[in-house]
């Protein structure tokens, strides 16, 4: 994967990796590459861009979509969360002035309060 960055380090892909839905050995249609498969979910949930604007190093939109949908279904990302939230820095949870916007009536714009000489 060329030019995609990457998000997941090797110690939680080693966490999450026993969760995942289809393995390479289990008969059937299944993924080839799980990791890649998280990897562009994660690419999709930090860019906020549409699936059909997935790079193709991390597989085809539709596919992904599909595959997504199903383990969604299945609440495979509830059990990769919980694998990998065993000790949680809340780091989620901050929050800080470039996520939370104040109301224009409340910015001091006109209409307000006025300061007197």
């Amino acid at each position: 994967m060329g030019m995609v960055r990457l998000v997941l380090t090797d110690a939680q892909w080693a966490k999450m990796e026993p969760h995942c839905l289809g393995k390479p050995s289990d008969p059937g249609r299944s993924g080839t590459n799980n990791r890649r498969f998280i990897e562009a979910v994660l690419w999709i949930a930090r860019t906020g861009s549409p699936w059909r604007d997935l790079p193709a190093e991390l597989g085809h939109w539709n596919t992904v979509f599909k595959r997504f949908r199903d383990w969604v279904k299945a609440d495979v990302f509830q059990r990769l969360f919980d694998a990998v939230s065993d000790e949680p820095d809340m780091e989620y949870a901050m929050v800080d002035a470039t996520i939370v916007k104040v109301h224009r009536h409340g910015q001091g714009a006109k209409g307000g309060l006025k300061a007197r000489p």
